[in-house]
């Protein structure tokens, strides 16, 4: 598949999912109506939503890679820009260098991306995670689109459970799938200097639990110029040229 042809079809599946979020992100905030079935439907509504804002960060991861776009440098980066602020008012900017340096450097003390002190706990890594993703400016991003929102009708409930929980919930599914599992120390070594892990979840599971970036890690590290949804065809290729 030729770059032009690769990029039409990450902008296609970009698109399907910011429609996707935007609608449920609109719908959710705006125009929820909280009876019994309300309730019990906004359980699946912020599944959903959380699957979907993980799928906006690895857009964005994409464009970080220059993969989104091959040798469009300015559209990977307003893609970028538009999929994190959506997700949760993070900065590109500020990503894109500490991004750079997780792939420069994976599994060490200089990867901003793994903690040193706890290298096989989940919790104080993911603390150590959170601290790293989570700035003042973020939360003030935040804070003034909730405020915007009210002043245009939305209540604080809606916005918290549409918006707050699913990119809590996404976090934690790429801190899970993207970062943990596949980079935590483990009785069997490494395969090499990526220091990263591919698990053996099939296809369909590998794109529910976080677009590939677990089931295949190993690689996206070894290729982090191939986008998100061509990894398993990697893979694939890889065994076909090794038999």
């Amino acid at each position: 598949m030729s770059d032009r042809s690769g990029a039409r079809r990450s902008l296609a599946l970009a698109g399907a999912l910011g429609a996707a979020w935007l609608t449920i992100h609109v719908v959710g905030i705006f125009l929820w109506q909280w009876s019994a079935v309300g309730i019990a439907l906004a359980a699946v509504v912020v599944l959903v939503q959380a699957w979907l804002s993980t799928g906006l960060f690895i857009v964005a991861h994409d464009c970080m890679h220059g993969s989104f776009a091959p040798g469009r440098p300015r559209l990977n980066m307003a893609v970028g820009t538009m999929c994190l602020a959506a997700y949760a008012g993070l900065s590109y900017r500020a990503l894109l260098p500490k991004h750079h340096a997780h792939h420069a450097a994976p599994g060490t003390p200089e990867d901003p991306d793994f903690h040193v002190a706890a290298p096989r706990r989940a919790l104080p890594w993911f603390a150590s995670f959170f601290r790293s993703y989570y700035t003042h400016g973020q939360i003030l991003r935040i804070t003034l689109a909730a405020i915007a929102y009210m002043m245009l009708g939305a209540s604080l409930i809606n916005i918290v459970v549409f918006w707050a929980i699913p990119a809590l919930m996404a976090l934690a599914q790429l801190f899970l799938f993207g970062t943990f599992l596949p980079h935590r120390h483990a009785d069997e070594p490494f395969a090499d200097a990526h220091n990263a892990r591919s698990n053996q979840l099939g296809p369909g599971l590998s794109l529910l639990t976080c677009f590939h970036f677990g089931a295949y890690h190993h690689e996206h590290h070894l290729s982090p110029g191939t986008p998100w949804w061509r990894l398993p065809s990697l893979r694939r290729a890889a065994a076909a040229a090794s038999r």
